[in-house]
């Protein structure tokens, strides 16, 4: 499953390499503890985790010696959200970070496992949005509420989640407007939002996902932390990693929020959206530093 990390890490680990041109080339046992900082500032990593990844470290540092305190940074992804009918998921991020055609792409990977979706176009503030979402609701064949420009945001998400009750769907993904984090009349509509789902269906939405675009490396950590204030964060989908150098910063983002990273987008096709398992993107990460080294 990730094979993609030439593909998506590709800008970060030509980062490490311009370091020194023996990474990622040579079989190594160990690297330097003064070289691994400077790999982790280089891919963005925070300075404050990456003295807490290195703390009590010996000067070289082998594979597993890296391994647990990297793996530590990564919350655990729940298994049990998807039991419930319909699953109710409210995505949200700011413009520009690729929170519509990741709504598409999840659309897309649950019809394949043979699921029946909803999509709730609740981002009424542009007509744009609005449009782009029925463009991709009719490309995929998928049914899609939505009312005019303007409209309360909070009416659409009751209406798509009734809907998706009557039609006993599997998913109903809701859209939300590209708000910035400092606007309060848009925090205070996101709140509402989640207040009517709930009356929609007790316990909805199930899961609030934010979308991040990976190019924002950790600069995207500020952003996350106000949105998780103002209704709670319960998952991540990281966008355009194949277009960044600063891959590092996944482990910064999961560190500071302590919730799930559960997809990480590294294109733009439907299968470009790859469901991110921490213990496998570690082990790419330290084969490419140590080159296949075996435990000692």
């Amino acid at each position: 499953m990730f094979g993609f990390f030439e593909r998506g890490f590709k800008k970060t680990l030509e980062v490490i390499k311009a370091l020194d041109k023996s990474l990622l080339v040579e079989t190594v046992n160990h690297i330097n503890k003064d070289r691994l900082e400077e790999i982790l500032i280089e891919s963005d990593v925070t300075y404050d985790l990456i003295e807490e990844i290195l703390l009590n470290l010996p000067n070289e540092i082998s594979r597993d010696d890296l391994e647990p305190r990297l793996l530590r940074c990564f919350s655990e992804i729940q298994t049990d959200w998807h039991h419930k009918k319909p699953f109710i998921q409210l995505i949200i991020g700011v413009n520009g970070s690729g929170k519509t055609t990741t709504i598409a792409k999840l659309a897309s990977k649950y019809r394949k496992q043979g699921k029946r979706v909803l999509l709730g176009a609740s981002d009424t503030f542009r007509a744009a949005a609005i449009e782009q979402l029925r463009s991709w609701a009719d490309r995929l064949d998928i049914p899609i509420i939505f009312s005019k420009q303007g409209h309360d945001p909070s009416g659409v998400t009751f209406d798509a989640i009734r809907s998706g009750v009557a039609r006993n769907v599997d998913y109903v993904i809701i859209d939300t407007a590209g708000r910035l984090h400092n606007q309060s009349n848009l925090s205070e509509e996101l709140k509402k939002i989640v207040r009517v789902a709930d009356k929609a269906l007790s316990g909805a939405p199930h899961q609030k996902v934010l979308v991040l675009d990976g190019t924002q490396g950790t600069s995207a950590i500020i952003q996350a932390e106000k949105f998780n204030e103002i209704i709670g964060i319960d998952g991540i989908i990281i966008t355009k990693l194949d277009g960044t150098a600063k891959g590092g910063a996944i482990f910064s983002i999961a560190e500071a929020l302590k919730v799930p990273i559960l997809y990480i987008g590294i294109g733009e096709k439907p299968e470009d959206l790859i469901e991110f398992n921490s213990k496998e993107f570690v082990k790419g990460l330290l084969d490419k530093l140590y080159k296949g080294e075996q435990k000692i």
